[in-house]
């Protein structure tokens, strides 16, 4: 993952946001959405793009653009670097391959336990049961 090459690559659209600011609001464009096209990036390997398309496959949108909005201050220029600092921490999260499990066995002592425990109800069972008359 090169930052440079995908900084570079990253298109943002400047809306208006909702929230504090007073009337300045209606004047000003401080939301900030990042778009960044996963499958066209030359700054991902394509093992990077396939295992970010996988883990983002719910925020990437059908034609493959990754979509992040930021709109928390009232500055623009606050709201886009938040927004980069963000798109790079999900890739960077979604970049680390899960740990493979290991199998494991019951301990002896958790099957002998179980086995008391069967019996232990076994005879519950046995002793709620009518007598036989024989």
């Amino acid at each position: 993952m090169d930052k440079t090459i995908i900084h570079n690559e990253l298109q943002f659209k400047a809306t208006r946001s909702s929230g504090p600011g007073g009337q300045n609001v209606n004047k000003v464009a401080s939301k900030i959405e990042l778009y960044f096209n996963i499958e066209n990036s030359e700054g991902l390997t394509s093992e990077e793009k396939e295992l970010i398309s996988k883990k983002l496959e719910k925020r990437i949108s059908k034609d493959g653009i990754l979509i992040l909005t930021c709109q928390e201050n009232r500055s623009q220029h606050k709201n886009k670097e938040i927004v980069t600092e963000q798109l790079f921490e999900l890739l960077k999260a979604s970049l680390i391959k899960p740990k493979k499990r290991k199998p494991t066995k019951p301990t002896k002592t958790s099957l002998v336990k179980k086995a008391q425990n069967k019996q232990n109800q076994s005879l519950k069972k046995q002793l709620r049961q009518k007598p036989s008359i024989d």
